[in-house]
């Protein structure tokens, strides 16, 4: 939904504009009782340093506000993953190996404190210490790590498992020192991950994930601990290795052990408290639905 009667660099408001719509009609209650797009995370290309003040305004304007002003419009999502083997990238989000340290990119990220935005990090294992760095320099901006600080278990790091877990895990213990850091439990059903369901004649069950992916969120969990995890689903993209429902009862096995407060946390809590929503949203929420 980019917009097409303005320049590329205004574009991405077309998304804000229809994802508030969206919000709008849910909060009408006509949908049931579900409040969808609550909060906002749009698109704005930082490394055009201190002007992107101004698409910032947009899409804060086009939601109604910032999420902690009463308004939807919570965070920033660009995409910073890069390796030496351009297969690993998208192209139609283009990185560099330095981009988080450059100038113009310092200078737009810096915008997003006085604005109350946060930040949703994208990067893969081997770029975590980068990030850690980025998130240090910059205490007050909140930073979520998408997809387990970005698993790569294909290409040039196909036969490496074991080394590339062992970084990762060096990475994520890093960065999670970061008190403004919080992780996203997703992903992990994306391509570059390794892990092969999307090649499988049959979709895996929930147990067939959660024994593949157990010694990667123990270590999430472990290192940041339930009030700085929250779930994420990562869909449409993880549909091509199984159904959300598998994907999300794979989590509640992995945490099966966790206290329910715990659970809570990872499963609405922490969340809601990043992205600055209204806590009605989950005070509906009874015991049972976390067992």
């Amino acid at each position: 939904m980019l917009r097409a009667d303005v320049c590329p660099l205004y574009q991405p408001i077309g998304e804000t504009e229809f994802a508030n719509g969206v919000a709008a009609m849910s909060a009408s209650g006509i949908y049931g009782e579900a409040r969808v797009g609550a909060g906002i995370v749009g698109f704005a290309d930082l490394m055009q340093g201190e002007a992107i003040v101004q698409v910032l305004e947009q899409h804060i304007s086009r939601a109604g506000g910032t999420t902690a002003a009463g308004g939807r419009f919570c965070g920033v999502r660009q995409s910073l993953t890069w390796d030496s083997d351009a297969s690993l990238l998208n192209p139609l989000y283009p990185t560099s190996k330095n981009m988080m340290e450059s100038h113009a990119f310092r200078a737009g990220f810096a915008q997003l404190e006085g604005l109350g935005l946060s930040f949703e990090g994208w990067v893969f294992f081997h770029q975590l210490p980068m990030l850690a760095t980025l998130a240090r320099d910059f205490p007050a901006i909140p930073i979520v790590l998408n997809h387990c600080g970005g698993v790569v278990g294909i290409a040039n790091y196909e036969n490496y498992r074991d080394e590339v877990f062992q970084v990762w895990r060096r990475g994520i213990q890093e960065i999670a020192k970061c008190q403004n850091v919080m992780v996203k439990l997703s992903g992990l059903g994306m391509r570059l991950g390794g892990f092969g369901f999307e090649r499988l004649e049959r979709a895996p069950s929930s147990i067939e994930l959660a024994t593949a992916w157990e010694p990667w969120v123990d270590v999430c969990l472990s290192a940041f601990g339930a009030d700085r995890c929250m779930y994420g689903s990562n869909f449409p993209v993880d549909k091509g290795s199984y159904s959300y429902g598998v994907g999300l009862n794979a989590l509640k096995r992995m945490t099966g052990g966790a206290s329910l407060d715990e659970k809570r946390k990872i499963f609405a809590e922490s969340a809601t408290t990043f992205y600055r929503l209204p806590g009605w949203l989950i005070t509906g929420a009874t015991p049972d639905v976390w067992e």
